[in-house]
């Protein structure tokens, strides 16, 4: 209630501030203003989850959550004006300033609020003492990431498990006792949080020990065995109100297939709009060097695996685009004099923000490749297919990092798919503008560009 309240202050606050700062007395359109901005994005932070706990989390994946609220909240207002046309009511001057603004002063609350608590966690207070039932990797690895960082406020009991202690592989964990010494210490209250990390298989024990702890006052978690922690982007879900564990999903649903729209859009043409100079010197170049169209299309494989047609600069002689298609090597023949140039540069791949406008590429992405290539290696490297539960884009994680050009060995695509399915797992905003800020600053490396 405290961080809502204090949300809902600082976005009132701030238009009133901005509104001062640029000599416009309070009218009844800017307090409006105010109250649909609130409304929305207490609305929109409820939905998104922004006001659960983030004991365990850092600010900076806190205030990731937050951008991506405030977008929305952003979008609903400009929508609201567009279709009221009432954004002639309202100073630009003080808008911009007002949004971010109030973005800057929400996450300064939050990060001063997270020291305060670190401050007063750390000696003694505000903390929550935390148990075990069962110890397994999963118990050591819990235990030792509580231990790194004092300032979460928890402090780690042990371990309790029926097992004797020759047969536990305690690795410095505490081992209190058996089951029933688990439960008559929280009954007695001594335990505020019971992890429970017996394996999956001990169905019986598991229920029962749960069941148990119902007549206590302690928060209970279940966690699942440690194989679940390497599944792809795994995750919880419910179906009609039964949990169930997502193994394989894409990052973009709901608001965040919107949020990254909004991005390929605005980013997208503002792009296009700067290098429209740069796409007609170099349309010319390739009509001019060499016979042949200026714009090369291949298939390749998009969203959900559909074929999809992506545009470059033809680089080549050829137009390859079937049942093989043969990568580039070094002192290709088929590369132009100029086609050359362009590979180096990757100004060949600038055709395809126009992909990226009409939906079927992002700007941010695994990069696609040939259908005959999807084909080779779906069938080598596990997961390959798991690339296309996203758009693929003009730039990813493994350009970035060096993972572009000639695969010539199964190694070089195998680093190359762990990066896109990192990109999936870890999806942010702020990733996405990390990668495209590289992109620019250094471009695309890679030794094996021809």
């Amino acid at each position: 209630m405290l961080l809502r309240t204090l949300d809902a202050l600082l976005i009132g606050l701030g238009m009133l501030f901005s509104i001062w700062l640029y000599g416009i007395a309070p009218n009844a359109d800017y307090l409006l203003l105010i109250t649909l901005a609130i409304l929305i994005f207490l609305f929109v932070a409820e939905a998104r989850g922004l006001y659960q706990s983030w004991r365990v989390k850092s600010v900076l994946e806190e205030c990731g959550h937050l951008a991506t609220v405030w977008m929305v909240v952003v979008v609903c207002l400009l929508a609201l004006g567009f279709m009221a046309k009432a954004s002639a009511e309202f100073s630009r001057l003080v808008i911009i300033f007002w949004l971010p603004l109030t973005f800057g002063a929400m996450c300064l609350m939050r990060y001063v609020l997270r020291k305060a608590l670190r401050h007063a966690r750390t000696q003694g207070c505000n903390t929550r003492t935390v148990a075990f039932a069962g110890i397994d990797s999963a118990t050591k690895k819990m235990a030792a990431h509580i231990a790194r960082m004092p300032w979460l406020g928890l402090k780690v009991i042990g371990g309790f498990d029926d097992r004797m202690p020759n047969r536990l592989d305690l690795d410095g964990l505490s081992l209190e006792g058996d089951m029933d010494k688990l439960l008559d210490r929280a009954r007695d209250g001594q335990i505020d949080i019971v992890y429970v990390t017996l394996p999956m298989h001990a169905e019986g024990r598991i229920i029962q020990v749960i069941e148990s702890l119902a007549d206590t006052t302690a928060s209970v978690y279940l966690v699942p065995d440690p194989f679940v922690f390497s599944l792809y982007k795994a995750r919880w879900a419910t179906l009609g109100g039964m949990p169930v564990i997502s193994t394989f999903e894409s990052p973009f649903y709901g608001t965040e297939s919107w949020v990254k729209r909004i991005e390929d859009v605005l980013l997208g043409s503002l792009i296009l709009l700067l290098i429209s100079p740069v796409l007609l010197v170099v349309a010319a170049g390739v009509k001019l060097s060499s016979p042949g169209p200026a714009i090369f299309r291949q298939r390749r494989y998009g969203l959900k695996g559909e074929v999809v047609e992506v545009w470059k600069f033809r680089s080549m002689t050829v137009c390859d685009d079937g049942a093989q298609v043969v990568q580039a090597k070094k002192n290709d023949a088929r590369v132009t004099p100029f086609g050359a140039f362009l590979r180096r540069t990757s100004l060949d791949e600038l055709p395809q923000f126009i992909n990226v406008l009409q939906g079927t590429m992002s700007i941010v992405g695994p990069r696609p490749h040939a259908v005959a290539h999807n084909e080779e290696y779906r069938k080598q490297i596990h997961g390959y297919m798991l690339r296309h539960k996203v758009k693929p884009g003009i730039t990813g994680l493994a350009q970035v990092n060096g993972w572009r050009g000639e695969t010539d060995t199964l190694n070089k695509m195998e680093k190359r798919v762990e990066h896109d399915l990192e990109y999936i797992q870890n999806w942010s905003l702020r990733l996405d503008i990390k990668i495209i800020l590289k992109t620019i600053l250094v471009g695309f490396r890679g030794k094996n560009v021809y």
